[in-house]
């Protein structure tokens, strides 16, 4: 459904991918890790299509269309949609008219849905005005339910959030991507079901998503390159008991 190939980015004049391969089936979840200034959140916004992320080489595929030109509207609309690590504050625009323009069903109940993520105070306030963190994380969420993509890039949904939050936060995106979950504050483990579509890409530094959203494969993103695929906790594993140097490794 997501097919990455030999793609190279610049950023201004600096080159932040170089030669990223990846292929995330329908149905799939992958995590990708990596250290800061390793290009991870560069190639979220590549993939959803910010212009300033120029591809110099390589394509992008989705759903058999290649939409490695294609403007970030045009892949909404395909079925692509992100949460954000640090969305702006937009002034004069409240939450509820947000979560209105994003709906997928122009139908939807936008007080149901804010009750799922304890938005329903949120919603006459201004996007992301005077929002903690576990606000925004909520608030980003919340957008994504309306708009219900079928393929869902995340940026650190666990960074700035309290442990108050990182149950609510990681158990809706386990349903977003249609993973099952026992409820809050518990453990996910991955079930059989075989009719899953949404798929995801999860970029975290804490490890804590893993508690809640089962993931079929990880990945780490070292200096612009793929360094080294397997089972996300082993690799979460690895580089929590010694860092990345093992991928490193890998590379060489």
């Amino acid at each position: 459904m997501l097919k990455v190939e030999g793609l190279q980015v610049t950023l201004g004049n600096k080159e932040i991918l170089r030669g990223v391969d990846m292929e995330i089936g329908e149905g799939e979840v992958h995590i990708l890790f990596g250290p800061n200034g390793s290009g991870k959140t560069s190639l979220l916004m590549t993939l959803m299509g910010y212009p300033q992320y120029r591809v110099t080489a390589g394509r992008i595929t989705f759903k058999g269309e290649d939409i490695t030109h294609m403007p970030v509207h045009e892949r909404a609309q395909l079925g692509m949609g992100m949460s954000y690590q640090r969305p702006p504050t937009i002034h004069g625009l409240k939450t509820r008219d947000m979560v209105a323009i994003c709906a997928a069903d122009k139908g939807s109940d936008v007080e149901a849905l804010a009750t799922q993520v304890n938005m329903g105070e949120f919603l006459d306030r201004d996007i992301n005005a005077g929002f903690s963190g576990g606000e925004i994380k909520r608030s980003e969420l919340l957008q994504l339910m309306a708009q219900n993509p079928d393929l869902m890039l995340f940026d650190e949904p666990e960074s700035g959030v309290d442990m108050e939050n990182i149950s609510l936060i990681g158990n809706t995106i386990s349903a977003l991507l249609e993973r099952n979950c026992p409820g809050p504050g518990g453990i996910c483990r991955k079930d059989v079901h075989t009719g899953r579509k949404k798929m995801g890409l999860i970029i975290t530094h804490t490890g804590y998503i893993l508690n809640y959203v089962p993931a079929d494969r990880g990945q780490v993103l070292y200096d612009g390159v793929i360094a080294c695929r397997g089972n996300p906790q082993e690799i979460f594993q690895t580089i929590s008991r010694s860092g990345y140097q093992e991928c490193i490794k890998c590379m060489r």
